[in-house]
């Protein structure tokens, strides 16, 4: 057959201009993720622009490298990349490269963001708040004043980006006071000439296997536990008041996290606590000096979150040492059911973690887990703050390193670190009984949940009673009219409830990594349309939520209504190019959906096809290229109607890929649909209708259109000829329907009659 194989060809060709597309964006990807240090920086920005009052740099030099900054000859402080400091990464696993200014006196003279990959600041949050957030670090000193466990960020954390900002704000801080100790800034001068510690190793001859209590007792496993008084305790201290206002619900002694945390790349703690074959697995995976941490956990607050889920990365915990920390990503976890320790408890979450490859980690210095607490204060807002875990690994677990010269003697702490000890010994307290952070949301957002479900429940009607409502095509009109309304401004510009295709990777991410139900109950309204949309599917297929509930096809729709009432002459898509270009969709799915089995964050930026998040998200709020794209494809709409969801949406595609699992079919048509009669196919607002009659119930989106005009008997032919048989018998047709905008003449029959009953479908 001729057609099929052109068909085929037109297929094969689209495959591989996707392909060029891809590999163009992996290379460039490549190229664009390649670090830049210092001295490139130093050229794209001026001295006078980083640090005020600067007119020229010195040669960059030392370890960590900075760039000295001069007035004339008077030297004024120093200019460094926090990255050439710090390794902090963000969700995208890259660096997030800062410059920084710091003076002689360790106060931040200047801060700006030079390069970075993060999605979330690449297609979501606007830059310029991004640079805000940095400006509040100028004109700290935290060599004068060190920065304490749970102090508020300068700026507020920006909705949607936490993240990247607190990464961006811990690695200015940590950086400033790692450059102050390497250059002996301040205070850091007389620390720098202290003698340095004896240096120590892992002792790989210390073997034997120890119990529960002996680990606690040796250090060996740190216990951290808070209450739900700690966690109101460590957000009063930020003095942020609507994070006071909504303080942890429950008992001030209710458990909130009893967290655990070991080192087990030691061998005698390792073989402790995991299974022998775990054990065994370890050690086969792990590279020379690659370290491994455990971390347990019980109560109602998850250590893990869901930030790993969305893009890979556990954002609640951090692993900070001196200047340098990390983030894991769910590359270096794995889930374990239990603890092989004797004695040891059940845990609600046992994560084994790898400290990454590039990561800077002396396993025999001190070293803290930073655990993060988000409060949630409304729909847009919340808080954060932090608790440290100190963990040291027990001097009987290390020994003497054969190559280090002996210490002349240990170095006494200072008066600020011995505050600093005295506040993480004190904030060493108890955990585990306030409801889950996901049960404070649905309760936040009671009064969305009821309308959403109403709503639902809605249009569970309109489906089931769908004759009744065909069968008066105004008040069809204009309920669908309303229901759309409702859908565009309540659910998707107030509500921000549109479902995307990223919705679909993250799950099937999720399921094969860790899949756990509270990470998707973070949002309840996108939930219950998930789930309204899942049921739906063996019903209507994606028309539920295709046809009613997504915000921008209804935005399509309204707009398209609008165009034609203007005079907007409408294309008429041939069916043999439609049926081509409507195979678009899938494949783009196909392509997203591999990406996402390699980096989920590299589709979330290729799901940028979808112009959700600008139109609905950020109301257009974004930078030119997004919104043009967004209004290119609305104006397309007003010309082919629903245009994006005919052809370009792999979410459409996602829901019409289980089509085959729909096991009724409440769409009715006569015998003569499609032989010959062609109204409904060339009516059909999506061209769902093949010219054979038949109903494609991938492209359908359940519009009703069609069983409108089946009820219609002025508008059917079907009816108008049954109507015309009986008329010539004598019997009168039922009253006619009018079609909105349409004039209809009223047949009247030349003597009364009674009314027939209705009439039945012939298939």
């Amino acid at each position: 057959m001729p057609s099929l194989a052109h068909a085929r060809n037109e297929f094969a060709r689209a495959l591989q201009v996707i392909a060029l597309i891809i590999l163009f964006v992996g290379v460039f990807g490549s190229f664009s993720a390649q670090a830049q240090r210092l001295p490139e920086f130093l050229d794209t920005v001026s001295a006078g622009d980083i640090f005020p009052g600067a007119d020229r740099y010195g040669p960059p030099e030392g370890k960590p490298m900075v760039a000295r900054a001069y007035a004339g000859q008077r030297q004024l402080g120093y200019v460094y990349l926090t990255t050439d400091v710090v390794n902090t990464r963000g969700y995208s696993s890259k660096p997030i490269d800062t410059l920084v200014a710091i003076s002689n006196a360790g106060e931040i003279m200047g801060a700006k963001l030079v390069q970075h990959h993060e999605p979330i600041v690449l297609i979501g949050i606007p830059e310029s708040k991004v640079n805000h957030f940095i400006q509040g670090y100028v004109g700290l000193n935290f060599i004068e004043t060190p920065p304490r466990t749970g102090t508020p960020t300068p700026v507020d954390i920006i909705s949607g980006a936490t993240v990247t900002l607190m990464v961006i704000g811990d690695s200015i801080t940590r950086s400033a006071i790692g450059v102050a100790r390497a250059y002996g800034i301040g205070k850091m001068a007389a620390d720098k000439a202290a003698p340095a510690p004896v240096s120590r190793l892992i002792d790989p001859d210390k073997t034997d296997i120890q119990s529960w209590d002996q680990l606690l007792e040796n250090g060996a496993v740190r216990n951290f536990h808070l209450t739900v008084a700690d966690v109101n305790k460590g957000f009063e201290a930020t003095g942020r008041q609507s994070a006071i206002d909504h303080p942890e619900p429950g008992e001030p002694d209710d458990q909130f996290i009893d967290m655990y945390v070991a080192q087990v790349s030691a061998p005698s703690i390792g073989r402790s606590l995991l299974h022998e074959s775990e054990w065994k697995r370890l050690q086969d995976s792990l590279k020379p000096g690659q370290q491994a941490i455990i971390v347990a956990g019980n109560g109602p607050y998850s250590f893990k979150g869901s930030g790993y889920v969305r893009g890979g990365i556990f954002d609640r915990i951090e692993v900070i040492q001196e200047e340098h920390s990390f983030r894991f990503t769910d590359r270096h976890h794995k889930r374990l059911a239990d603890l092989a320790a004797e004695g040891s408890p059940r845990f609600k979450e046992v994560a084994l973690f790898v400290v990454p490859e590039d990561a800077v980690f002396k396993p025999t210095d001190p070293w803290r887990l930073q655990l993060m607490v988000q409060r949630i204060i409304s729909v847009k807002e919340k808080a954060f703050v932090t608790f440290d875990i100190e963990y040291q690994l027990p001097s009987i677990y290390t020994k003497v390193d054969p190559a280090a010269p002996v210490a002349a003697q240990p170095v006494a702490l200072s008066a600020a670190d011995a505050a600093a000890a005295a506040d993480i010994a004190a904030a060493e307290a108890a955990f585990d009984a306030a409801p889950p952070i996901w049960k404070q949301i649905w309760r936040a957002k009671t009064g969305q949940v009821a309308a959403v479900l109403a709503a639902l429940l809605l249009l569970v009607g309109v489906f089931f009673f769908q004759d009744q409502l065909a069968s008066r095509p105004i008040f069809y009109d204009r309920f669908r009219l309303v229901f759309l309304t409702f859908s565009l401004f309540w659910l998707g510009w107030y509500g921000q409830a549109q479902l995307s295709v990223v919705n679909v990777l993250t799950f099937t991410s999720a399921l094969r990594t860790d899949f756990r139900w509270e990470y998707f109950l973070m949002d309840p309204v996108v939930f219950i349309l998930w789930c309204a949309t899942a049921i739906s599917m063996v019903f209507w297929n994606r028309g539920a939520f295709c046809g009613w509930l997504c915000p921008f096809g209804a935005l399509q729709e309204l707009t398209n209504r609008i165009a034609k009432r203007m005079g907007v002459k409408q294309i008429n898509v041939p069916q043999g190019v439609h049926t081509r270009l409507s195979g678009l969709k899938y494949v783009i799915f196909i392509v997203l959906f591999g990406f996402s089995l390699y980096e989920l964050s590299v589709a979330e930026q290729l799901a940028e096809i979808e112009p959700f998040k600008t139109v609905i998200i950020l109301k257009f709020m974004r930078y030119w290229p997004f919104v043009l794209f967004a209004v290119l494809l609305l104006v397309a709409g007003l010309f082919i109607e629903r245009f994006f969801c005919r052809y370009l949406c792999p979410l459409g595609a996602a829901l019409a890929i289980p089509a085959k699992l729909r096991i009724f079919n409440w769409l009715k048509r006569y015998r003569t649909c499609g032989n010959p009669c062609q109204r409904c196919n060339i009516e059909c607002p999506v061209q769902a209708i093949n010219p054979e009659g038949d109903i494609n119930p991938n492209e359908c989106i359940q519009c009703l259109h069609c069983q409108m005009l089946y009820h219609h008997d002025q508008k059917c032919p079907h009816l108008i000829q049954k109507n015309a048989k009986r008329q010539k018998q004598g019997k009168a047709p039922p009253p006619p329907n009018p079609i909105p905008g349409e004039t209809v003449v009223r047949f009247i029959p030349s003597k009364p009659t009674v009314r027939p009953r209705p009439i039945e479908s012939d298939s």
